[in-house]
This record gives C-alpha cells, structure tokens and sequence, in this order.
C-alpha cells in the first residue's frame, strides 16, 4: 500500500468512523478503497484494520468509530506456504 501513499508509512485521514477514513484516504490516494474494500463495500477478508490495537471485525465494523489521536493500522494479511 505504500505505492499509493508515495511510500509514506504514516498518513492523515479525517472521518468518525472506520468507514469515513477509507472515503477520505481514497479521496487523498485514489484506489485506496478498491484495495481496502470490496463491491459490497465491506472490507477484504485479506485487510486487517485496527483502532488502538483493536480489530474492528470485533468492534462496529467500519461504524467503528474513531476520534483524534486515534491509531488506525491497515494491515493486509501475509500468505505463504
């Protein structure tokens, strides 16, 4: 993912809620949310994303809300054999 934040491991997005952030870091990093979410708009089974070390697959999904100073780590899953 770091292609498109022009290799940046740190980046700002603005948003209440998990889902906002992706809106608002594709607006910034155009085919962000391709990546992150699929045709429904839910995020990939292979993307792993966390508010303050919490998966939010066992929060509100991408309702989970977030408010500044917030940590959110996008973390896509490593397969290997």
């Amino acid at each position: 993912m770091r292609k498109m934040t022009n290799d940046q491991e740190l980046v700002q997005a603005a948003g209440a809620n998990v889902g906002e952030l992706i809106d608002d870091l594709d607006k910034t990093y155009p085919g962000m949310k391709e990546r992150l979410c699929d045709d429904n708009g839910n995020v990939r089974r292979f993307v792993n994303i966390f508010v303050n070390d919490e998966d939010i697959r066992f929060l509100e999904d991408k309702a989970t809300a977030v408010k500044p100073g917030d940590e959110i780590s996008i973390v896509p899953a490593i397969a290997g054999g």
